[in-house]
C-alpha cells in the first residue's frame, strides 16, 4: 500500500518531539524560582487527593463523549465519529505538554504596569516540555497541589474542548486535516482564551471581570463557535437524514458524562472544600432540571418523548452550570437548567438552524448553552460586585461586552484555522468517501462484520 507523504510528516513530527523529550534538559527544583512557588509545607493531603480524583473524572469525560456522538451518527460513522473524539486524547495531551500549558499559564504577555497590567496569552517558553512543573505548588495558580497536578487538571479541559466540536461535521470530515485542525485551535483559540480567563492577569477575568467558575467560555462557547464556523466551511452533508445507530451508546456516554462532570465542576475549586461541595450540588440539580424540560417541552410541541431528548437535555444542563457551579445556590441552579434546556431546545428545532448541516447540532447545545450560562451567570453570581444582582448594572454590561468578543474571537479565529487546514490539506472527504461512509473509507473498519474491507483508503 502507498504510504502518502501527509502521513511520512506526521510520523516525523511525532518522532521529533518524542526523541527531543529525551533529550530535554531536567529542571530541578534548585532551579525553581523560588518567589514563584511555595514549598511542600504549604501542600493540603485532601485538596491532592481531591485534584487527583477530578483529573481522572473529567478524563472520562472524553470517551464518554464518544459513546453520546458515536450512538447519534449513521451507521456507517460511527467508529470515525467515536475516534475523532477519543483522538485528542492523545494529540493535545502531548500539545499542553510541550507548549500549551505554557500559552496558557506562562509568563503572561500584555499591557500596562502594576495593578492594572492585562495579559492575552502565556510566554509559550515558561512552561516548555513542562519546565518547572513539578511537586511544589504555585503560589498564584495552585498553592495547596503540586504544579503539576494542576497542569495535569486543565489539561483535561483542553482535551475534551475541541472533541467537542466533532459532533458539527461529523460523517463528513477528513481524520489528517481534522488533527491539523485540532492542533491549531488548542495552540491559538483554546490556550489564549484560557490565559485570557483563568489567568490573574488575563483580560477578561482581570479587565472585564468575567465570572467563569469551570469553562463556560473557555470550553462551551469556544467549542460551540468553532463548530458553528466549521459547519459553515465544510458545507452540507450529501444526505443529512440519518436514524441514530445505537441509543444505548448515548445514554451511556450521557451516563459517563454526568459522572465525568462532577471532576469538572467541583474539581474547579481546585481544594476540597465547601465550594467544591456547592459546585457537586449545583451540577446535579441543573442537568436534572434540564432532562425533565427538555422531555416535557418536546412533549408539549408535538414530539414524543425520547431518551434521546432526555440525554441532549441533560447534557445541556450540565453545560449551563459550568461557568457558575460555585458562584450559585441549588434553587437558582435549577432555573439555569430550566431556562437553558428551553433556549437550547428551541434552537435545535427552529427553521434557522435547519440552514446548517450541524450533524450533532453542538453549537445549539454548546455555544447556545454556553451563552445562556454565561448571562446567568452574570445575573446570579454570589459575591461583592459578581453579577447584576450582586454589583449592578456596569458588572453586567462589562460581562455582555466579554461574551460578544469572546464569540467574535473563537468565531472568526476558528473559520480562518479551518481554511488555513483547508488550504494544507481538503477538510471533506470525496463523495466516493462519504457514501462508503468514514468507517470503511477512512479507518477500514466497519460495526457489520459482513462488509468487505477496503485495503486502499479513500482518503
Amino acid at each position: 500500500m502507498k504510504i502518502e507523504k501527509r502521513w511520512i510528516i506526521s510520523f516525523i513530527m511525532i518522532s521529533i518531539v518524542c526523541i527531543t523529550g529525551a533529550f530535554w534538559p531536567t529542571v530541578t527544583e534548585n532551579d525553581y524560582v523560588l518567589s514563584e512557588f511555595g514549598t511542600t509545607e504549604h501542600i493540603v493531603p485532601a485538596d491532592v487527593a481531591w485534584m487527583l480524583t477530578s483529573s481522572c473524572l473529567v478524563l472520562i469525560m472524553t470517551p464518554g463523549l464518544s459513546f453520546f456522538y458515536g450512538g447519534m451518527v449513521g451507521k456507517k460513522n460511527v467508529i470515525s465519529t467515536m475516534l475523532q473524539s477519543f483522538i485528542c486524547l492523545g494529540v493535545v495531551t502531548l500539545l499542553w505538554a510541550v507548549v500549551a500549558f505554557s500559552l496558557a499559564f506562562g509568563e503572561p504577555v500584555g499591557f500596562g504596569s502594576g495593578d492594572h497590567f492585562y495579559s492575552f496569552f502565556g510566554n509559550p517558553t515558561t512552561f516548555a516540555f513542562m519546565d518547572y512543573v513539578g511537586v511544589l505548588p504555585h503560589k498564584q495558580l495552585a498553592n495547596t497541589i503540586p504544579f503539576m497536578l494542576f497542569a495535569l487538571f486543565q489539561m483535561k479541559f483542553a482535551i475534551i474542548c475541541p472533541a467537542i466540536i466533532t459532533g458539527s461535521f461529523a460523517e463528513r470530515v477528513r481524520f489528517i486535516s481534522y488533527l491539523i485542525f485540532i492542533s491549531l485551535f488548542t495552540i491559538f483559540i483554546y490556550a489564549p482564551l484560557c490565559h485570557a480567563v483563568w489567568y490573574p492577569t488575563g483580560v477578561l477575568g482581570s479587565y472585564f471581570g468575567v465570572k467563569d467558575f469551570a469553562g463556560g467560555t473557555v470550553v462551551h462557547m469556544s467549542s460551540g463557535f468553532a463548530a458553528l464556523a466549521g459547519v459553515i466551511v465544510l458545507g452540507k452533508r450529501k444526505n443529512s437524514q440519518h436514524i441514530p445507530t445505537n441509543i444505548p451508546f448515548v445514554l451511556l456516554g450521557t451516563g459517563m458524562l454526568w459522572f465525568g462532570w462532577f471532576g469538572f465542576n467541583a474539581g474547579s475549586a481546585l481544594a476540597a472544600n465547601g465550594t467544591a461541595a456547592m459546585a457537586f450540588a449545583t451540577t446535579t440539580t441543573s442537568s436534572a432540571a434540564a432532562m425533565l424540560t427538555w422531555i416535557f417541552f418536546d412533549r408539549m410541541n408535538g414530539r414524543k418523548v425520547s431518551a434521546l431528548g432526555a440525554c441532549i437535555g441533560a447534557v445541556v444542563g450540565l453545560v449551563a452550570i459550568t461557568p457558575a457551579a460555585g458562584f450559585v445556590s441549588v434553587p437558582e441552579s435549577m432555573f439555569f437548567g430550566f431556562i437553558t434546556a428551553l433556549v437550547s431546545n428551541t434552537a435545535v428545532n427552529c427553521s434557522f438552524s435547519k440552514r446548517f448541516d450541524d450533524t450533532l447540532d453542538v453549537f445549539a447545545c454548546h455555544g447556545v448553552g454556553g451563552i445562556m450560562g454565561m448571562i446567568l451567570t452574570a445575573i446570579f453570581a454570589h459575591g461583592e460586585d459578581a453579577s447584576l444582582l450582586h454589583g449592578g448594572w456596569s458588572v453586567f454590561g462589562h460581562h455582555m461586552m466579554a461574551l460578544v468578543l469572546v464569540s467574535i474571537f473563537t468565531f472568526f479565529g476558528a473559520y480562518f484555522l479551518f481554511k488555513v487546514t483547508n488550504f494544507i490539506i481538503p477538510l471533506r472527504v470525496s463523495e466516493e468517501s462519504e457514501h462508503i461512509g468514514l468507517d470503511l473509507s477512512q479507518h477500514d473498519e466497519t460495526l457489520d462484520p459482513k462488509s468487505s474491507h477496503i485495503t486502499e483508503p479513500h482518503y
